[in-house]
């Protein structure tokens, strides 16, 4: 028996280390009952591998720990696969929106940084992004913003599946393409 606990406890620390995650928001609720208020607090938590899988989640609890660990795990329950360029950038100009939050989100020569504010820079590091350009066009609420960041992800396609998608060869496609620049005529893409 003992052995089966140790290894159950390697897996745990290797998912551990797998992923990263980060903690965007965290808010103080209260509900009004008989006797005054009673607090519990709510955690906005993003998560990633930085090798291009994300994921971001939302718990409640009376307790911050516990708010964080549920959101923690919503989190990974979620996640989403993106494909980078050269494992550093996007491959292609993308734009999200979810309610009122607005993003737009930029693929970059190496060496720009991850330019972002706030929610965005947290969902851009743990998906591994190294250089960007993403700017916040609406509402400064740190859940659309999140979830307007995921929908730009989302939309995210690489050179492979959209010629697989329209039948001819990927060196036809990044033909146009120069160095650092994206080409979103070219992809196929909005924007």
């Amino acid at each position: 028996m003992a052995g089966r606990n140790e290894k159950r406890g390697r897996k745990d620390d290797r998912e551990k280390d797998e992923f990263t995650d980060r903690l965007v928001f965290i808010n103080r609720v209260a509900t009004v009952v008989k006797g005054g208020r009673r607090f519990s607090f709510a955690a906005l938590v993003v998560v990633g591998d930085e090798k291009g899988r994300v994921g971001f989640g939302h718990g409640k609890a009376r307790e911050v720990p516990e708010a964080i660990r549920k959101a923690t795990d919503e989190a990974k329950k979620t996640l989403i696969r993106v494909p980078l360029r050269e494992g550093r950038t996007l491959h292609h100009d993308g734009k999200g929106h979810h309610g009122a939050g607005k993003v737009l989100l930029r693929a970059a020569p190496p060496g720009t940084g991850v330019i972002a504010g706030g929610p965005m820079r947290a969902v851009l590091e743990v998906l591994g992004v190294q250089d960007v350009v993403a700017k916040s066009l609406g509402s400064s609420n740190p859940y659309n913003m999140v979830r307007a960041t995921m929908d730009a992800l989302r939309k995210q396609r690489s050179p492979r599946a959209i010629a697989a998608k329209r039948g001819k060869k990927v060196a036809d496609l990044v033909a146009g393409r120069q160095d650092g620049a994206s080409a979103p005529e070219a992809l196929g893409a909005e924007g």
